[in-house]
């Protein structure tokens, strides 16, 4: 690796080396050319541009030649026809050309003296990783594997368990690198088993409410229901808010899951949040009559890439979320705009509702959380994870401010 990293500092200098001479060729040429047109501005003046015409039409001649031999006769010559307009002596001016070249030399070797070790190191410490990859790729190869070490990982794979907690131990000094990739994926396997039996029992816990209602009142009807109107009304109704309940439950399912798997459907065009959150402004208004509804937006309308449906859907969960838990006549007011900070566009929903304890903004996103002052109230604890889901399809994020007896302000801030 040292070879790698000598050749490659060697292309380093030599790219600067290369650079620092087409500099100095530049540097040479550019402050010889203002040393000669310094002498014209001297002896022409406010004629000076002209001269340059006429030198281009062939009336005015400009070299350089020596008179006599040795550079010290260097002389520049501005000739009108047979005219000698300038005749002077450049030594002065060449030599004062070279020092700064030679001092610009100076000054670019001390810059290549002071990085070349520093930037060797620099070198050796980038490829390090790859020398590190190298030496134990090199070691596995020299290692022996017999029959033995082989059953021993068959025999830990053979008893991997997804309830298992305690980390596998192959007792093996050779197997050590394979004992700790194996009991990463298990402490991998052991998180997702439990997320998804959590997920099982709480779907099952939600799913049973509802069916055992309708079962009840189904068994009520079917004993002394039949003749009775008023049971028969209470019955009917009653079925049909929890078969509606249950229906709501298992499509909220089914989006998440069909999430899970890559399988939802998104089409992503520049849209207007502004008309996306006056349209959810509009439909409130119309549904809902028990709380006064506020709108506020820029002067000039927020765009992005984005799938309007789906935006939709996650603005609709967190209107309806914010009606759930405001008391009647209360005011939910709905924004959109830019960030002051950085111009980020984003969108917003604030009520003055119950508002939510610290430890519950930590968990609000969790499939089936729900706080304990809001299991009152009818709802499955899977809208907000679905505008989790959306939100995050749309690189953004959330900003929640909360307070207990307060009310709750929800940003969506897209990057």
């Amino acid at each position: 690796m040292s070879s790698i990293a000598l050749r490659l500092h060697g292309q380093l200098v030599r790219t600067k080396l290369g650079l620092f001479f087409s500099a100095n060729l530049f540097l040479f040429f550019a402050t010889s050319l203002v040393c000669l047109f310094q002498i014209d501005i001297e002896y022409f003046g406010s004629d000076f541009v002209q001269s340059l015409v006429d030198n281009v039409n062939g009336e005015v001649t400009r070299n350089i030649t020596t008179r006599g031999e040795g550079i010290r006769n260097l002389t520049y010559v501005v000739k009108s026809g047979k005219d000698v307009l300038i005749n002077k002596n450049i030594f002065d001016q060449f030599n004062l050309v070279i020092a700064l070249i030679c001092i610009a030399v100076f000054f670019q070797f001390i810059n290549i003296m002071a990085a070349y070790y520093g930037e060797y190191r620099r070198i050796k410490k980038t490829l390090n990783p790859i020398n590190e990859m190298a030496i134990r790729a090199d070691e596995m190869s020299r290692m022996s594997f017999d029959e033995a070490k082989f059953h021993t990982i068959e025999n830990a794979i053979e008893h991997i368990s997804p309830e298992q907690t305690t980390e596998m131990s192959l007792g093996d000094a050779d197997l050590q690198g394979i004992e700790a990739a194996m009991n990463n994926m298990l402490s991998r396997m052991h998180d997702t088993y439990l997320q998804q039996a959590r997920f099982v029992n709480d779907a099952s816990h939600e799913l049973r409410t509802p069916i055992s209602v309708i079962q009840g009142y189904a068994n009520m009807l079917d004993r002394w229901g039949k003749e009775d109107e008023e049971i028969l009304d209470e019955s009917i109704s009653a079925i049909k808010n929890e078969s509606d309940h249950m229906n709501h439950l298992v499509e909220q399912l089914l989006f998440l899951a069909r999430g899970d798997a890559g399988r939802n459907t998104m089409t992503f065009e520049n849209v207007c949040l502004n008309d996306i959150m006056r349209e959810i402004y509009e439909e409130s208004l119309m549904i809902d009559e028990n709380h006064i509804y506020k709108f506020s937006e820029t002067a000039s309308n927020v765009y992005m890439n984005a799938d309007a449906s789906m935006i939709k859907q996650a603005m609709r969960i967190l209107v309806d979320n914010a009606a759930k838990y405001t008391a009647q006549g209360d005011e939910i007011a709905l924004s959109v705009g830019l960030a002051q900070d950085d111009n980020r566009p984003y969108i917003q929903v604030q009520d003055n509702g119950i508002g939510m304890a610290e430890v519950d903004v930590k968990h609000m996103f969790e499939r089936f959380y729900r706080a304990d002052d809001t299991r009152k109230v009818q709802g499955t604890g899977l809208g907000l994870s679905i505008a989790k889901w959306i939100v995050d399809k749309h690189n953004g994020h959330f900003e929640i401010l909360s307070r207990k007896e307060i009310g709750t302000r929800i940003r969506i801030v897209f990057d």
